[in-house]
């Protein structure tokens, strides 16, 4: 696995801090002085969770675990929800991406319109090329000539090549790419698609004959199927995740504009509810800002 995917994250801490004061300060500060788990603050625990998008199944879940017990006291809340957080985080899979070395390497990059999408592949497409790889981008959002030409811009910044054709059926650009990918042996192929939610039908049958052509060109190349999303949606980002994987068979998630959201807590929802791990992280405008995921050290950041 490259450098890039191993580097630590030295800021995380202050990325995830808002994030932080809203799902573990809160309930520490207010749960942690109590003497048992009454109903009363075992209501309020709840409420506090769900305020910070954790989502009502997981609080509820992790609330329950407290009733009838007596090993566990308020006091030691903070201990039990670091606990239970890395044990889910964990179950959701590696945090790592997937990459094969000398292989054609095709990323599926799905997510709503506006999640910063286009963006994180151009960063991506950097990391990669900084890495020495040769990178092709598929401009799979052939309906809006605006994603197009923000593309075409962003890959020349990041040094990669693009297929491009304004209008085209998506599905004939994604093969158009996978042909170009193995005839000048290319190390990455970045997909981008469209993400109009507005017509679900219409967009998940775009996804699927993307997909079918991926499956049916360069069958084993497919490393992820990646999920965008932005920090700040929150719960709303847990039902994207349940739109886009009736579409396509979702591997990761990627959370941009993490810094400063206090909604982080959605990439545990996610994790406990569609056991897709979080793989990458944006946290600024530069090409620098897209950052590997590591779910102890995000654990680390939140409990500190």
């Amino acid at each position: 696995m490259f450098r890039f995917f191993k580097d630590k994250f030295d800021n995380l801490k202050s990325t995830v801090a808002t994030t932080a004061n809203k799902l573990v300060g809160s309930v520490v500060d207010n749960i942690g002085q109590e003497d048992e788990f009454s109903e009363f603050v075992l209501d309020d625990m709840e409420d506090l969770l769900i305020s910070a998008d954790l989502g009502v199944s997981y609080a509820a879940e992790l609330v329950d675990k407290l009733r009838n017990q007596d090993k566990i006291k308020p006091s030691k809340v903070k201990e039990y929800l670091k606990n239970e957080f890395s044990k889910t985080l964990k179950d959701a899979g590696s945090n790592e991406i997937n990459y094969k070395e000398n292989e054609l390497n095709i990323y599926f990059i799905t997510g709503v319109n506006g999640v910063g999408k286009t963006t994180l592949i151009a960063k991506l497409a950097y990391k990669f090329k900084n890495e020495g790889k040769k990178v092709l981008i598929a401009a799979g959002d052939t309906f809006r000539a605006a994603a197009e030409e923000q593309l075409d811009i962003w890959s020349k910044r990041a040094g990669a090549d693009i297929v491009r054709r304004d209008k085209a059926d998506p599905a004939s650009v994604v093969f158009e790419a996978i042909e170009k990918g193995k005839k000048e042996n290319y190390d990455v192929i970045l997909v981008d698609t469209a993400g109009r939610l507005q017509n679900k039908f219409n967009l998940m049958e775009e996804l699927s004959k993307i997909k079918s052509v991926i499956d049916k060109k360069a069958p084993e190349t497919l490393r992820e199927c990646m999920l965008v999303l932005d920090a700040n949606t929150g719960q709303n980002g847990l039902q994207q995740a349940k739109v886009f994987t009736e579409a396509v068979n979702l591997t990761s998630v990627a959370l941009t504009k993490l810094d400063g959201s206090a909604k982080g807590a959605v990439v545990l929802a996610i994790a406990k509810e569609m056991k897709l791990p979080v793989k990458l992280i944006g946290v600024g405008e530069k090409m620098e800002d897209l950052k590997p995921f590591n779910s102890n050290d995000f654990i680390d950041a939140l409990f500190e």
